[in-house]
């Protein structure tokens, strides 16, 4: 069986996976981007044994299309959560590494 710690590891991945898989792709604009970052923390702090969560996209990699607005990318995000499983706490972060070219989720403590 898995430790509470190792447990609670487990859900900070799957809550900043579902918030990369559920919000990548989003339209949106600079406009726009603190509104969808509050929708992301609000939509993520819903489920199980969150105990905080903050995004912010950045907006130096906003583009626009000839519509006004572009498409948020993995790239842009930066996320972090605080789970808090019966008593075991761990944070996670959800960041781009320019050198993997790629968003990476690491745990924080």
């Amino acid at each position: 069986m898995p430790t509470e710690r190792e447990a609670a590891a487990f859900e900070a991945g799957i809550k900043l996976g579902a918030l990369y898989h559920q919000f990548v792709g989003s339209p949106v604009s600079a406009e726009t981007a603190e509104s969808l970052e509050v929708a992301m923390e609000e939509s993520i702090s819903l489920q199980p044994f969150v105990r905080s969560v903050s995004v912010e996209i950045d907006r130096q990699m906003l583009g626009r299309n000839v519509f006004g607005y572009g498409e948020l990318a993995g790239k842009m995000l930066r996320a972090e959560v605080e789970i808090d499983r019966h008593g075991a706490r761990v944070r996670a972060r959800l960041e781009y590494d320019p050198q993997a070219d790629y968003p990476l989720m690491s745990l924080l403590d």
